[in-house]
């Protein structure tokens, strides 16, 4: 009887099997596990954003980010995101009303709006590098300031570049019919994650 579950399985029968395994938390096992990995993470960037606040706290001056960044840029990287993040959200739920089509579009919408997010911080480092910038020295004055902005834009760039392939993955998997809603909504879980960092960082870095 075992082994003809396994043969017949489907995505559809993993995640009802999956639900019977049931955390303390009332979420199947790999949300469970998904919940506890971008915990873990978002941890990791609060102690990024608060040693930034430290070395802000402690140092005698501090460049004006108007004068370093492009401040419309990084309105705009912010607000293709954001519109990722809704995206996401509709390819979850289309998902799971079985629309097979309308997911992959939105997922497609998403996979673009995170390569757009990754070429305007691409554009950003190249042009903070011309200016003189490294993660050792820039001619701001602040050494702090140059290591700030490298570690943290690109500690989260990474996390964007793993959600677009992460992403991109579900996509092929979808198109095969070998992907559950489920799958899509822990891949949507990582991707919003990413979104709400980057409010974070763009609110403490380049506004305040």
């Amino acid at each position: 009887m075992e082994t003809l579950v396994h043969e017949r399985s489907t995505p559809e029968v993993a995640d009802a099997v999956d639900e019977v395994a049931q955390s303390p938390f009332t979420a199947n096992t790999r949300k469970f596990g998904m919940w506890l990995f971008i915990l873990s993470d978002a941890l990791t960037f609060a102690a990024l954003l608060g040693a930034y606040g430290f070395m802000r706290l402690t140092s005698p001056e501090w460049p004006e980010q108007s004068g370093v960044f492009d401040i419309r840029l990084i309105t705009f990287m912010t607000f293709v995101l954001i519109s990722s993040s809704a995206s996401m959200a509709m390819a979850v739920f289309a998902a799971e009303n079985g629309e097979r089509k309308h997911t992959l579009g939105l997922l497609g919408a998403t996979i673009i709006g995170g390569i757009v997010f990754l070429g305007c911080q691409a554009y950003e480092w190249a042009h903070f590098i011309g200016e003189g910038g490294t993660l050792f020295f820039n001619p701001w004055g602040v050494p702090q300031f140059s290591a700030s902005f490298f570690l943290i834009t690109g500690f989260h760039g990474f996390h964007v570049l793993s959600g677009v392939v992460l992403l991109a993955v579900v996509w092929v998997l979808s198109l095969l019919g070998r992907c559950s809603a489920n799958g899509v909504e822990l891949a949507g879980l990582y991707w919003h994650f990413v979104d709400v960092v980057w409010v974070f960082v763009f609110a403490f870095f380049y506004l305040l």
